[in-house]
């Protein structure tokens, strides 16, 4: 069998042919494979590098054939232009239909309101070590909290945290050069948390808090009581009674749960309470672990969930509704 006739044929056929790839399976091709045998030894090698250069012609006349073929259907387009200059336009939404997250709004409005009355804000890790989310914190061995039931943890050891609490010993650290300048500590810490929770109207295992810390020689409990009424007041726009009750964290001594009476704008009467966040005294050993001399300086810290505030805000029944991405909820805060 002449090898440069059946070259000559099919290459032809690559031309002819709706589906060019169907030449590498003629049968003329098949035989010259069955030559090979045939032949003495010596020759052997020389057929059998004829055929395989046969079969490189065939590969490249089949993809140009192909390429020539896409080229025809397919209107080419230069990726690093612009959508217009390739003729064809895209169909998008005007940006003015676009709006900010109500939870990204309230949490700059959150923002804004702490920086105008002297705090810095920082925001919070979303992966930590234990040293930082427990210890730090005063949180003793053994401590409920430290264990899988409400922390989440990597395979690594690292913790996702649980409340942004965690800034706090690097915030303290952070300001210790202003303490003994005779200055003071001020700073929020806001960001996303995560608690191994089941998912309901009112819990989440993924949601926002905000924490303040202050320090200074001279740090009182009325400070604190007053810096957080001045917040709430600014915030629902209205004058508010507060009341405080005892509680329990491990990092604040004494600890209290913050209350306001319900807004007007929430359609409170002056006779309803909300329990707002918890607060309290910074605990002496949460000082000491960040070289701070509890003898000479004192502090208070507060920290609450940001959804919280929103949903009473707004009247949000639902707090799956923020992560939801749900349109016709977004809309009404357009």
């Amino acid at each position: 069998m002449n090898i440069d006739e059946v070259r000559a044929s099919l290459l032809e056929r690559v031309t002819e042919l709706d589906n060019p790839r169907e030449v590498l399976k003629d049968n003329r091709l098949k035989a010259l494979y069955a030559e090979i045998p045939k032949l003495p030894n010596e020759q052997r090698g020389a057929f059998g590098r004829q055929i395989n250069e046969l079969k490189e012609a065939l590969e490249v006349a089949i993809v140009e054939r192909e390429n020539a073929a896409l080229d025809q259907t397919v209107e080419p387009i230069d990726i690093t232009a612009p959508f217009d200059s390739n003729g064809t336009k895209l169909t998008l939404l005007p940006t003015e239909n676009g709006t900010i997250h109500p939870l990204s709004r309230e949490i700059t409005n959150v923002i804004d309101i702490f920086t105008r009355m002297g705090f810095e804000a920082i925001e919070s890790r979303q992966i930590d070590d234990d040293f930082h989310m427990f210890t730090s914190l005063n949180f003793p061995p053994g401590h409920p909290a430290r264990d899988g039931y409400d922390t989440f943890r990597t395979e690594e050891g690292f913790i996702p945290p649980a409340h942004t609490s965690t800034m706090q010993n690097r915030i303290l650290r952070a300001g210790r050069e202003k303490l003994e300048q005779g200055g003071q500590i001020a700073a929020i810490s806001y960001g996303r948390v995560f608690r191994n929770e089941d998912v309901d109207a009112t819990h989440e295992h993924t949601f926002h808090q905000c924490e303040g810390v202050f320090v200074s020689a001279t740090a009182s409990l009325s400070q604190m009581l007053g810096t957080l009424q001045a917040f709430f007041e600014t915030y629902y726009g209205q004058k508010l009674k507060t009341k405080t009750q005892p509680g329990y964290f491990p990092f604040t001594e004494p600890s209290l749960e913050f209350a306001i009476e319900k807004p007007v704008s929430l359609g409170g009467s002056g006779k309803e309470w909300l329990e707002m966040l918890g607060c309290g005294m910074i605990h002496p050993n949460v000082l000491k672990a960040a070289d701070i001399d509890p003898t000479k300086y004192r502090g208070f810290a507060w920290g609450g969930g940001l959804e919280r505030l929103v949903m009473l805000k707004y009247g949000i029944e639902d707090l799956r509704h923020f992560e939801s991405g749900k349109l016709q909820f977004l809309r009404e805060f357009k």
